[in-house]
């Protein structure tokens, strides 16, 4: 180390000491000299503050965000080797010194001074209390003065054993956590009577910080500080050096989360780190907000039924590693009804139906077909499907069906409601891949999109938000809505500090998305005759999609008072076999909501420039009927 360097920090240290020293002398004596006295009987009646509630769409609440508090416990309810934990990790001397301790103070400034930065505090367990209660966390030397003059105030006028016991039950343990006690029923819900010496030096060593160490957060951190407290407590003859052997070879392990008594965890957990960063924490969790959502308990629950149920008998049939996500939202306004972010919360937070990226497959199909029809063509054109090839990179790209079959010459009618892969690859070409591509951004598919042939079968990536935005502009005469799940947020005394501005945006021409309704509406009518009643009241249209190797299974559909996506699919994307269809995976979870939630008779309100004729599906002629074989219902 640099000789002028060293020397600069000795003397920046040894200021500091000496201006602390001085400050702290001068200070003490005009505050203790008065008599200040700090009033601490109102501390076990201390009150968090005003917890936020969420309200769903019905104005009933569903969720609520609260500090995580216990009653207070007194210090001979818990252990020793609890109270130990916390002296060995923070203040192994706090029975001996009387607020604050200069030689704690000199050794953390030495340390400070040999590795060039702050590596070591030296507040004592009183220090911390003060802070806690009385202070900011704003690193100045004036609060740091201030903290010490009233440590030494609280030393004063309350025993050790009380000082303690009221540190031990406002300490912070993250996550919302306040108090032994409420950490205890967290971690491992148990009494903190009961817990073991490896659990009590968990406990201690969160203090470093609570952020980065947080067992239900962070465990394989806190293990490793765990065992440096235990080592410290074996080093001060707290604990015998075979206590602590065994308590090292314990695993840092907490109870599965909480029991969420609810509702969309999913979406609380998204809620919840969107509001922190919008309010702030204090506010959110203290500040008694009300939060109006879009979300519908009753079609939530069917959600959330349907979709445990259902996954969990995938996973035993296909593969453990199966999961999925589900967005449900109303047609109109774009508002979340139901949001599944995944098959088990407690087993993993990641919000799948907001944050995974998953291959479209077929579901973009809609969009090829859009653009057609808005470049003049008809859904009564014929095209032929049959074998072709292309040369794509220096190579013969060969496409072909799923059912490795060709019908020939058919309508684009057929070639949607039967999702053809051949046919659908033509019209791409015919219109332009970079028309396809502008009309999926308009329709906020973010991709990246590449205009290449293969885009007509879906290969762009998307979230299931942007899945289920994207098919209900068919639904909503070719507006899109933006996908959201707050509508408003109230302070305690009711003024909006929050508003939604919904994104929304005319995609198509309603002539244009009711064709492609009418024709997405022949695919439930297929296999409708597969599924026992009760089945859907109202008119439906509707989506299946598969990526390459069953890795993905999509089913979209829309009533007109519900739009819904699910996907099913392995995290890692790895293929799920042969013979997995959406009809199998996604569609029944999508068929329940739909069976709970679809109670009255709806149809769709196409644009009324239109007409319903009869064509045969493979030859696109008018027929008188549709009594005949292969007619099929379209709009021109």
């Amino acid at each position: 180390m640099n000789f002028f360097v060293f020397a600069r920090r000795i003397l920046y240290y040894l200021f500091i000491f000496g201006f602390m020293s001085g400050s702290f002398l001068l200070g003490a004596v005009f505050f203790i000299g008065q008599y200040k006295v700090i009033d601490f009987a109102a501390l076990e009646h201390y009150n968090p503050g005003t917890p936020s509630i969420v309200l769903d769409d019905h104005g009933n609440e569903w969720a609520r965000f609260a500090l995580d508090r216990r009653d207070p416990v007194q210090l001979e309810q818990m252990p020793d080797h609890v109270i130990k934990a916390f002296l060995a990790a923070e203040d192994w001397k706090f029975f001996q010194h009387r607020g604050i301790s200069f030689k704690g103070i000199a050794r953390s400034l030495l340390v400070n001074l040999y590795h060039g930065r702050r590596v070591q505090g030296a507040s004592t367990i009183t220090q911390q209390l003060v802070r806690l209660l009385f202070f900011d966390a704003a690193k100045t030397i004036k609060r740091k003065i201030k903290e010490q003059i009233f440590a030494v105030l609280v030393e004063r006028q309350f025993t050790k054993e009380q000082i303690l016991q009221t540190y031990l039950n406002h300490v912070y343990f993250g996550c919302g956590i306040y108090g032994v006690q409420a950490a205890c029923q967290r971690f491992w819900g148990k009494d903190v009577s009961q817990i073991t010496i490896d659990e009590a030096a968990v406990l201690a060593s969160i203090m470093r910080s609570p952020k980065h160490y947080c067992p239900l957060v962070y465990p394989l951190s806190c293990q490793k500080r765990r065992n440096v407290i235990l080592n410290s407590m074996r080093k001060l003859n707290f604990i015998t050096a075979e206590q602590c052997a065994t308590a090292q070879a314990v695993e840092v392990t907490t109870q599965n989360a909480k029991k969420y008594d609810g509702c969309a965890p999913h979406l609380k957990e998204t809620l919840r780190m969107f509001l922190e960063q919008q309010v702030g924490k204090q506010q959110l969790y203290n500040g008694g907000l009300v939060i109006q959502t879009t979300l519908n308990k009753k079609t939530q629950q069917a959600a959330e039924k349907s979709f445990t149920r259902t996954i969990g008998a995938l996973k035993k049939s296909i593969m453990p590693q199966v999961d999925g996500a589900l967005i449900s939202i109303d047609p109109k306004t774009g508002g979340i009804k139901a949001l599944v972010g995944g098959a088990d919360f407690s087993v993993s937070k990641f919000n799948r139906a907001l944050q995974a990226r998953r291959q479209m497959g077929s579901i973009f199909k809609p969009l090829v077909y859009a653009t057609a029809l808005q470049q003049g063509a008809t859904f009564a054109d014929i095209d032929v499907d049959e074998p072709f090839e292309l040369e794509q990179h220096g190579s013969m790209w060969k496409p072909n069906n799923y059912t490795m079959t060709f019908d020939g010459p058919i309508t684009l009618a057929r070639a949607l409601s039967r999702s053809n892969n051949i046919v659908t690859i033509k019209t791409l070409l015919n219109v332009g891949a970079k028309n396809v591509c502008r009309l999926a951004k308009k329709c906020h598919i973010q991709g990246p999109l590449y205009p290449y042939p293969a885009l007509a079968l879906g290969c762009v990536d998307a979230t299931l938000q942007e899945a289920v935005g994207m098919f209900n502009v068919f639904a909503n005469n070719g507006v899109y809505v933006e996908p959201h799940y707050i509508t408003w947020i109230k302070d305690k005394w009711g003024t909006k500090i929050y508003k939604i501005e919904i994104a929304s945006e005319k995609v198509l021409e309603p002539r244009i998305s009711g064709q492609v309704a009418k024709v997405l509406t022949l695919g439930l009518q297929r296999v409708r005759k597969h599924y026992p009643p009760p089945w859907l009241r109202s008119e439906a249209i509707s989506k299946t999609g598969t990526t390459n190797d069953s890795r993905t299974c999509w089913f979209v559909g829309s009533t007109p008072r519900l739009t819904t996506a699910v996907y099913v699919g392995p995290d890692d994307n790895r293929p799920m076999g042969k013979n997995i269809f959406p009809l199998r995976t996604a569609f029944p979870i999508w068929l329940d909501v739909y069976r709970a939630t679809d109670k009255k008779r709806d149809t769709f309100s196409y644009d009324s420039s239109l007409q319903e004729i009869i064509v045969h599906e493979k030859t696109g002629k008018q027929l008188s009927h549709a009594q005949k074989s292969g007619a099929i219902s379209i709009l021109v």
